[in-house]
């Protein structure tokens, strides 16, 4: 199976809803055109080191947590899903999605506040499967179908 993006989510704004969206433009060195973190406004924005920019989580990780505990994937808070790759792996790799260049970062990590919004046991059972952060390098159009290269 190809590595493929599945869906992509954005919100304005820390603590807002998430919304599906069938593209949507990344910006090199600022993030998801209209999201919270490319905006300052999300709840990380202003801590300091790399990683904020975009974050992405596995297709089957968020299929299980859907299944196990009833939370959506959009409810992960992440903005990416992804299928038919390992994102632990990749990071401190660059890999592309479609024409966008990115650099993985480190692991995202489920905290507290996840668990706050959703349900008692989500923190635990993403912990190292909770996803990728990453950096964008090369901005360009994300789109839902677009192939993951360089994994």
């Amino acid at each position: 199976m190809q590595a493929r993006l599945e869906a992509i989510y954005i919100c304005e704004k820390a603590g807002d809803s998430l919304r599906s969206v069938s593209s949507v433009m990344a910006l090199a060195g600022q993030g998801l055109e209209g999201d919270r973190y490319c905006r300052g406004r999300g709840t990380w924005s202003h801590w300091p080191g790399d990683g904020r920019q975009l974050t992405l989580v596995e297709a089957s990780v968020a299929a299980r947590i859907e299944r196990d505990f009833g939370v959506l994937a959009a409810s992960l808070r992440r903005n990416l899903v992804v299928a038919g790759v390992s994102l632990n792996e990749l990071v401190g790799g660059a890999f592309s999605i479609g024409e966008v260049q990115l650099r993985g970062v480190r692991l995202c990590d489920p905290c507290a506040y996840l668990e706050k919004i959703t349900v008692p046991g989500v923190a635990e059972a993403l912990a190292q499967r909770g996803g990728l952060r990453a950096d964008i390098l090369v901005g360009g159009k994300l789109k839902v179908g677009d192939q993951l290269s360089g994994c």
